[in-house]
């Protein structure tokens, strides 16, 4: 008998912001293959007995290579597995789910796409501020910090990343904001943009710095924190 496979957003950590269909899904797993970022507490909704496989990434430390991943979510399904694939936030944000329903589809797997609260949203809410505002910030763009190999993603569309206008989450920026920073500025950006660094959102010991875009590109090169963040700038970022 084909097992099914459930691709779970997790949210951003805090188990009270999953989405009902999120435990019972967990709660119906024979698998579950998760994230770093969904560890913790959110695995107490799994059932006893069901199989907790540890599959997350976290740069600059050892992670299991992507294909491996697929292949144990296909393997498991071939058993007659019903698995949750948990991942952190939102599935289809920066969560390489594209690469694993490909690979899914190829075998013939069955699957499911459960959307979860995107760190973004819920960096926002816990700083008090919304991702829009009328005839301010019609417009919210996401980007990623790095790409497959660490470095700043090349071909950024600056013209749209530089406007002020716009409300704008950059997913894992650390380790490339200072250089991102320099592009944008050099893109009509200016530097005294209010920023807001959010690390461990929705966990315990989240912080919140509010900033402009230069500072943090200067203060994020002193950093060597490994908390997971996002920097959201453009006007509301300083409400």
């Amino acid at each position: 008998m084909q097992g099914f496979v459930s691709f779970v957003g997790s949210g951003p950590g805090d188990p009270e912001l999953l989405t009902l269909k999120a435990v019972n899904r967990l709660k119906a797993a024979d698998a579950v293959l998760f994230d770093d970022l969904s560890a913790g507490p959110i695995l107490d909704f799994a059932r006893p007995g069901a199989d907790l496989v540890a599959v997350g990434k976290r740069a600059g430390r050892p992670s299991p290579r992507q294909d491996h991943v697929s292949r144990l979510l296909v393997d498991y399904a071939r058993g007659g597995t019903r698995v949750v694939r948990l991942k952190s936030g939102d599935p289809g944000i920066f969560g390489r789910l594209e690469e694993e329903i490909t690979v899914l589809r190829a075998a013939g797997i069955g699957f499911e796409i459960i959307p979860g609260v995107t760190s973004a949203s819920a960096a926002a809410a816990a700083a008090g501020i919304p991702l829009t505002r009328r005839m301010e910030a019609r417009r919210v763009q996401f980007v990623t910090g790095h790409d497959v190999s660490g470095g700043l993603p090349e071909g950024l569309n600056l013209a749209a990343l530089a406007d002020g206008a716009a409300t704008t989450v950059v997913f894992m920026p650390k380790r490339t904001f200072a250089r991102f920073a320099a592009l944008l500025t050099d893109a009509g950006l200016p530097g005294d943009t209010p920023a807001l660094l959010a690390e461990n959102v929705s966990h315990p010991d989240q912080r919140l710095t509010r900033s402009t875009v230069a500072a943090l590109a200067r203060d994020l090169g002193a950093d060597d924190s490994r908390a997971p963040a996002l920097i959201l700038y453009g006007a509301l970022a300083g409400s």
